[in-house]
């Protein structure tokens, strides 16, 4: 998202070219590849990058888009109106993520080492006395930051980088590191239905060229075990009595409610990453009775499929009903506004994008 935060731009195309010729001879990344649909976009902000000349570790223009903009401050927000005037980059995410069924992803940046997730922003509903901004799959971010770093070469250290950083296990809340609004974070957790967590990889934004190789190296097993972690949880389809898939019907696990319902696709598929245990998962058409059923959930990912389990409403028979969900804010009880932060030396800084799918 960030032109000068080269590192992740780099890292993704060593992961495309990894993952293209393993294929056939890599047993795993084999069947990664025949399980899964990963989707990679090397960088959100070209223009930023060829702005950004000549190596430098902290703060450029390069930062922003040719319009002057950020784009990590440039989403919808969740939790309060920031009327950002859109920029084609952000719409043109935004439209990527409501035309596809993204499951997992991860936003690739510069200036720190640390897995951070969601939510960045928050309220009165959302915010512990800890500062903590705790979303109703909290659980599973943890688990997923975790997953990469600890299997970072340095990450789980926790080592910052300088002495007013310290990640204990690599890891954070975004909003308990430092508050921001219109991030693609929790934009992306909120109305795109997909579970995305920030990876700063490095406390150099823009390293010299014979740096690259290590950092690949680096990232290389985490970025692997990250993608598995799509195939965490469960995942079906909602039909009707005529076995016709039934969009937008909403599908989600007793007790963790989302702000905007996770619905169906047009293909009548739900996706949802929840961690080993035993859940009742409740699948909902408008105006018709909800269906129940409890699931035991195991760790499926190195098996390449989460558990199946399909949803039929014999006493109807539907094609499709329209949904929609309410622009900002979503949550009701707003708090202090948040300020759109600018980062310091040491702060956190985005750079590109890894979104991976079931298949």
């Amino acid at each position: 998202m960030h032109g000068d935060e080269t590192v992740g731009r780099e890292i993704l195309l060593h992961l495309i070219d990894f993952l293209v010729t393993s294929y056939g001879h890599d047993p795993v990344i084999t069947r990664l590849l025949n399980n899964t649909r990963i989707h990679i976009m090397p960088t959100m902000n070209p223009d930023g990058f060829e702005a950004t000349k000549v190596p430098d570790c902290y703060y450029t223009r390069g930062r922003y888009n040719k319009n002057g903009e950020d784009l990590n401050r440039n989403f919808p927000d969740a939790f309060e109106k920031n009327n950002a005037s859109i920029q084609p980059e952000t719409q043109a995410v935004m439209n990527w993520i409501k035309n596809e069924t993204f499951v997992l992803s991860a936003n690739l940046h510069g200036g720190a080492l640390v897995a951070s997730y969601t939510f960045d922003n928050g309220n009165s509903v959302t915010i512990s006395s800890k500062g903590y901004s705790r979303s109703p799959d909290d659980d599973v971010f943890i688990h997923l930051a975790k997953t990469y770093s600890s299997n970072h070469a340095s990450m789980y250290k926790g080592t910052g980088c300088d002495n007013r950083q310290s990640f204990p296990e690599g890891i954070t809340n975004g909003y308990s590191w430092y508050q921001l609004e219109g991030g693609m974070q929790d934009y992306n957790y909120v109305w795109g239905q997909c579970f995305e967590i920030t990876l700063e990889l490095s406390c150099c934004k823009y390293p010299p060229a014979d740096q690259l190789e290590k950092f690949w190296r680096d990232n290389k097993v985490a970025l692997i075990e990250y993608i598995k972690q799509v195939h965490l949880g469960v995942k079906g389809q909602v039909m009707d009595r005529n076995g016709n898939p039934i969009p937008n019907a909403i599908v989600e696990a007793k007790g963790r409610p989302h702000v905007c319902p996770y619905r169906t696709n047009e293909h009548g598929e739900y996706f949802l990453l929840l961690l080993p245990g035993t859940y009742v998962i409740n699948a909902t058409v408008p105006g018709y009775k909800s269906i129940l059923k409890t699931v035991e959930i195991t760790d499926n990912t190195s098996n390449f499929s989460a558990l199946k389990q399909d949803f039929s409403f014999s006493e109807v028979s539907i094609r499709s009903r329209a949904a929609s969900c309410p622009k900002t804010p979503l949550y009701q009880q707003l708090g202090r506004a948040s300020a759109a932060v600018k980062p310091t030396l040491h702060i956190l800084v985005l750079m590109t994008v890894v979104l991976a799918i079931f298949k």
